[in-house]
């Protein structure tokens, strides 16, 4: 009796261990790549820490912030509204709200109004009159994971698409495929057509264009880089590196006023835990498994946010090195001697003085 007791227990174990196989290797829904991640670094003081928390309770998880010609703050949240504060004004305004939970990046328009990217819906232009879809298809395929976007003066606009195989609700995936799924695209407003700018890109995020509009920065999040697509002079339509090794996820990206970039960076695993992105049988373990991702994300553990010149050298670095203020920042801009903040895992903007660094 013992014996068939030991070889029942065997023999199901053993199917358990197989079917666990089959389910990892025959029906992951990543085919993955190893990855690298440079360890993740701290600066003393938690600058971060010091933030005012405008709109605190007003705001759900605003993950980008702008600003317009008139001063006036604008923050997309994840219940669909664009909200507004106006300049010397204390209270966020409900301005424009869309069915949507799935609202990223957001650009000031040169003709007023806004830029909007809805992961789901595509690409959209608010103003007073409301919104107005500009693009929800490219060549014939649905547009999907618009992310960021900035326009330049002469009206063209460039976008980033994060991701063409997985959508916002399952961006782990892509992190842990570690294959270049994304691309930057760029919208003629007068012709209606679009034209891809840089294919095959790992998770495309932030857009920002230099201040002389001579190059185009595009984050790769999950590449800890930055690259650099030349617009003007004898570099023209070539592309480099603008930073790389960077201590985190690059996310959105915002010119400065002196001709420098804010970067928000976010943090893609817990410390100590950057090796299981090395593995494919983790990855892979880890795509089959959602909860267990769960346990490695570090993206709210942390915030820190950069100032980068434009040699791609980091001349400002201020964090939250534990998230207990902020975490999850994905959005830096620099505004009248302020930093202003936004992130994934808050109900408020931060705003951060500049004169105290």
């Amino acid at each position: 009796m013992a014996s068939n007791i030991i070889t029942i227990s065997s023999s199901l174990v053993l199917a358990v261990i197989v079917s666990l196989t089959v389910q990892i290797f025959y029906f992951s829904p990543i085919d993955p790549l190893p990855l690298e991640l440079p360890p993740s670094s701290s600066t003393p003081g938690n600058q971060l820490q010091n933030i005012t928390k405008l709109g605190e309770g007003a705001l759900k998880d605003p993950e980008d912030v702008c600003v317009d010609n008139d001063g006036t703050l604008y923050a997309a949240t994840r219940d669909g509204w664009i909200k507004r504060l106006p300049r010397n004004n204390e209270n966020w305004e409900n301005w424009k709200h869309i069915d949507s939970n799935t609202l990223l990046g957001i650009a000031a328009s040169k003709d007023g109004g806004l830029f909007v990217c809805d992961v789901e819906k595509g690409l959209f232009k608010v103003t007073e009159d409301g919104f107005s879809l500009l693009l929800s298809q490219v060549n014939g395929s649905r547009l999907n994971f618009a992310d960021d976007v900035i326009e330049a003066s002469d009206g063209i606009v460039y976008f980033s698409v994060a991701s063409t195989k997985f959508g916002l609700h399952n961006w782990y995936l892509d992190v842990l495929e570690a294959r270049p799924n994304g691309q930057l695209l760029m919208y003629n407003p007068y012709t209606n057509e679009v034209d891809i700018v840089i294919d095959k890109l790992h998770f495309p995020n932030g857009v920002a264009l230099s201040k002389d509009e001579d190059y185009l920065l595009v984050s790769e999040t999950w590449k800890s880089r930055v690259l650099r697509y030349w617009l003007k002079g004898a570099n023209k339509g070539k592309t480099d590196i603008f930073i790389e090794n960077l201590p985190g996820g690059p996310d959105n990206i915002n010119l400065a006023p002196d001709g420098s970039f804010w970067i928000a960076l976010i943090r893609q695993t817990i410390e100590g835990l950057e090796f299981v992105h090395k593995y494919k049988v983790i990855k892979r373990m880890l795509a089959t498994f959602p909860r267990l991702y769960k346990v490695i994300n570090g993206a709210t553990k942390k915030a820190m946010i950069v100032k980068v010149r434009t040699d791609g050298n980091i001349i400002k670095m201020f964090s939250d090195n534990n998230g207990k203020v902020m975490n999850f920042v994905t959005s830096a801009l620099e505004f009248e001697d302020h930093v202003y903040l936004g992130s994934l895992n808050s109900n408020f903007v931060g705003k951060l003085p500049l004169h105290s660094d």
